[in-house]
C-alpha cells in the first residue's frame, strides 16, 4: 500500500526520491516525506499531510534539501491518523536512526511498553516509530554493525514490513530488512536504488534485485550486499527488468485507466503468444507436466478482488471444459477457516502485483500442506511468484491506474489457456476442439480492439448516468462473473453504489431495492441462459428500473427490453467474459470522468494490498 524509495550515488537524492515517489503514487497514500543526508552527516527530515505536491513545494522540487544519500516514502495511515506527525520517515530520539516502513508490526504496543520502561519516548501513534527505536536500542546495547541491529530486531518483530533504514555512523549507506512487503533494489554507474515497485526506479535503471523474505541488505553506491538473519553475506542474482520506462507514463491518454484499457488487445494477444509454440499451447516454462495435470483431483482458485473476478469466470469454463472440481475462494477467509484441503489438488492464486498479503499467506498455507500451487502474475521475481511451485507469467506490463482493467484481461487469457491444455491432456476435448479453442482465443484481441474503437457510444450513456444512487448488475453463469467485475468497476471508481447479483437471486429479496429510474445492468452473453436472465430483467422493468443490457451481435431482440443496448463481438461463449468486461471498464471510467473524480487515485484504496 505504502511506497519507498531511496538512492545513495553521486547525484543530489531529494529530487530523485520526490521522482521516484511519484511513480508509486497509483499506490495510494494520506502523506509523504524524505530523510536526506548531507556530505558532512547531517540528516533532513521533511513531510507533508495530502498529495505529493505539498512535498514538493517544501522542498522546491527537492532543489532545496543538499545530500546524495536519502530516502522517501508515501503512506496508507494504519496506525494513527494522517498527519505530518504521523507521517515517514521516522527518527529516533538522538536522531541516530532514521527509518521508512511499510506493512504492519503487529506487536508494535508490547514493543513500544518494553522501549518506554528503557526511557524512549515517543511522538507519533505509527507502528514505525517503535521499529526504529527498537533497532536504535539493539544498535547501541550490542554495539555492533547495523546487520547485527537490524536481525536482532528482526527477531522480535511480528508482522510484515519493508525498511529502509539509514544509520548516522554510516553516511553514504542505507540499510534494508523485509518480510512479507515488496522491496526491489537497483544499480546502475555507480548508483543505487530502492523502491518497492519497479516504477519508481524504471527510468534511472532496469537491473535490480530481489531481496528474500527475513533478509537484509547493505546498500552503498553502485553496490549491494545481501545477508540472512544470521548476519550471514548471501549471493544474488541480478534480474533485468523488460519493462518500458515509457510504459509507465501516460503517452498522451488523459488518465492511466484509459491508458490501460487501450494497451489490453497488446497485452492479451502478448500473454497468448508467450505460451504458444507452433499453433500448440505448452506450458514448459510454466512447469506443469502432463503427468501432473492428469493427476490433479480438484482445483482451489484463490484470491482478492478483481482477481477473484477471474477465478469465478475461470471456475465456469474449467469445470466444463476440463471436467476438473472448482472451488473459488478469497484468499482472505480462506486460511481462517480451517479448510479441508486435498493433498492432490491444484491450488492456483492469481495476484496482479504478486504481493497481496491474504494471497501469498493462502499460497503458504497450502504448501504447508503439500498442495501443488500455481501463481498467475504480472510481476516477475515477487513474493507469490518466487515462493509458487509453478508460475504463469501474464505479460500485463506495469500497470498503474488502482482499477485494475489490463491485468484482469490477462489473467483471463492465462485462465483460457490452463482450461484448454488442462481439458486435452485429460482427454475431454478431442483435437478438433481443441484447435478451435485456440483459433479463437487469437481472435480476441482483435475483437477487444473493435470494442474499444466503439467507445463513443458507452461513452455518451454513461454521462447520463453520472448522478445514478445505486446500479445493479445482473447476470446467470458466466455473465454473473462479468458482473461481479463490471459492479466492481463502477463502485471503486465512481463511488456509486453497485451490486452483482446472479439473475435468479433477485427474486429472494434484492428486487425489493428496484425503484423508478434505478439502472440495472443485464449481462447476456451465454445463449442458454439468455431467456432466462432477459425475465429477470422484465421483472425489474415493470418496477421502474432503467435497464441497459449487453450482450453479442445477433441478439437484438433484446432491443425490444432494454432501454440502452451494447454490443459485443460474438465468440465462444467460455471466453465471452475477455469481450464483455471491456465496455464496462469504460462504463465506469467514463460516469467517473463525468463526476469529476481521480480516476485513477480513487479515495480510501491502494494498488497493491500488501497487509491484512
Amino acid at each position: 500500500m505504502c511506497g519507498i524509495v531511496g538512492f545513495t550515488g553521486n547525484h543530489q537524492a531529494a529530487p530523485i526520491l520526490l521522482d521516484g515517489l511519484s511513480k508509486l503514487e497509483y499506490r495510494g497514500y494520506d502523506s509523504a516525506g524524505i530523510a536526506v543526508r548531507d556530505g558532512e552527516g547531517e540528516t533532513t527530515v521533511i513531510k507533508a499531510k495530502g498529495r505529493l505536491r505539498g512535498l514538493a513545494e517544501k522542498t522546491n522540487g527537492g532543489e532545496s534539501v543538499p545530500g546524495t544519500c536519502g530516502i522517501g516514502h508515501t503512506r496508507w495511515a494504519t496506525h494513527g491518523e494522517p498527519s505530518e506527525n504521523n507521517a515517514h520517515p521516522h527518527v529516533s530520539d538522538d536522531g541516530n536512526i532514521v527509518a521508512v516502513h511499510n506493512g504492519i508490526i503487529e506487536n508494535y504496543q508490547e514493543l513500544k511498553d518494553k522501549l518506554t520502561r528503557k526511557g524512549y519516548t515517543f511522538y507519533s501513534e505509527t507502528d514505525t516509530e517503535v521499529a526504529v527505536k527498537l533497532i536504535d536500542y539493539y544498535y547501541k546495547k550490542y554495539e555492533g554493525t547495523p546487520v547485527d541491529a537490524i536481525n536482532h530486531s528482526m527477531v522480535r518483530i511480528r508482522g510484515s514490513y519493508a525498511l529502509a533504514i539509514m544509520f548516522r555512523d554510516y553516511p553514504e549507506e542505507i540499510y534494508v530488512a523485509r518480510k512479507d512487503s515488496p522491496m526491489i533494489l537497483g544499480v546502475e554507474d555507480g548508483e543505487a536504488y530502492i523502491a518497492s515497485d519497479v516504477p519508481a526506479i524504471l527510468k534511472y535503471t532496469r537491473n535490480v534485485y530481489y531481496i528474500g523474505n527475513m533478509e537484509m541488505a547493505r546498500v552503498r553506491k553502485g553496490e549491494i550486499t545481501f545477508y540472512n538473519l544470521d548476519g550471514e553475506e548471501i549471493e544474488k542474482k541480478m534480474k533485468v527488468i523488460d519493462w518500458d520506462a515509457e510504459a509507465a507514463e501516460k503517452a498522451g491518454f488523459e488518465h492511466f485507466m484509459m491508458k490501460e484499457i487501450h494497451e489490453q488487445p497488446k497485452v492479451v494477444q502478448d500473454t497468448l503468444n508467450s505460451v504458444l509454440k507452433d499453433g500448440r499451447i505448452d506450458l514448459a516454462e510454466v512447469g506443469l507436466a502432463e503427468d501432473e495435470i492428469k493427476d490433479i483431483s480438484q482445483i482451489y482458485i484463490v484470491a482478492c478482488g478483481s482477481a477473484y473476478h477471474v477465478g469465478m469466470a475461470a471456475q465456469y469454463v474449467i469445470e466444463d471444459m476440463a471436467r476438473i472440481p472448482v472451488r473459488v475462494e478469497l484468499a482472505s477467509e480462506f486460511r481462517y477457516r480451517n479448510p479441508i484441503l486435498d493433498p492432490h489438488a491444484l491450488a492456483i492464486v492469481i495476484s496482479q502485483s504478486g504481493e497481496t498479503a491474504d494471497s501469498l499467506a493462502a499460497l503458504r498455507l497450502c504448501k504447508d500442506h503439500g498442495i501443488r500451487t500455481l501463481a498467475i502474475v504480472n510481476v516477475v521475481g515477487s513474493s507469490i511468484a518466487r515462493e509458487a511451485d509453478n508460475v504463469f507469467y501474464t505479460l500485463a506490463g506495469p500497470e498503474i491506474s488502482v482499477a485494475t482493467t489490463k491485468a484482469y484481461s490477462t489473467q483471463m487469457m492465462a485462465s483460457y489457456v490452463l482450461a484448454i491444455q488442462f481439458a486435452l491432456v485429460r482427454e475431454q476435448i478431442t483435437e478438433e476442439q481443441y484447435t478451435g479453442y485456440i483459433k479463437e482465443l487469437q481472435t480476441l484481441p482483435e475483437k477487444i480492439q473493435r470494442i474499444i474503437d466503439d467507445k463513443e457510444r458507452i461513452q455518451w450513456f454513461a454521462s447520463k448516468q453520472a448522478n445514478a444512487h445505486d446500479t445493479f448488475f445482473v447476470g446467470r453463469g458466466i455473465d454473473y462473473a462479468i458482473s461481479m467485475e463490471g459492479s466492481l468497476k463502477m463502485k471503486e471508481v465512481s463511488y456509486i453504489h453497485s451490486e452483482a447479483y446472479a439473475a435468479g437471486e433477485l427474486k429472494h429479496g434484492t428486487i425489493s431495492l428496484i425503484e423508478d429510474g434505478t439502472l440495472v445492468i443485464g449481462v447476456l452473453t451465454q445463449p442458454d441462459l439468455y431467456e432466462k436472465t432477459v425475465s429477470n430483467m422484465v421483472e425489474c422493468k415493470s418496477r421502474g428500473a432503467y435497464l441497459m443490457g449487453m450482450t453479442t451481435f445477433g441478439n437484438y431482440n433484446i432491443e425490444d427490453t432494454a432501454d440502452f443496448t451494447v454490443y459485443i463481438p460474438k465468440t465462444d461463449p467460455y471466453f465471452a467474459t475477455s469481450l464483455a468486461v471491456i465496455p464496462l471498464q469504460l462504463l465506469g471510467y467514463y460516469v467517473s470522468v463525468a463526476k469529476g473524480l481521480d480516476v485513477d487515485k480513487p479515495r480510501n484504496l491502494a494498488k497493491s494490498v500488501t497487509v491484512e
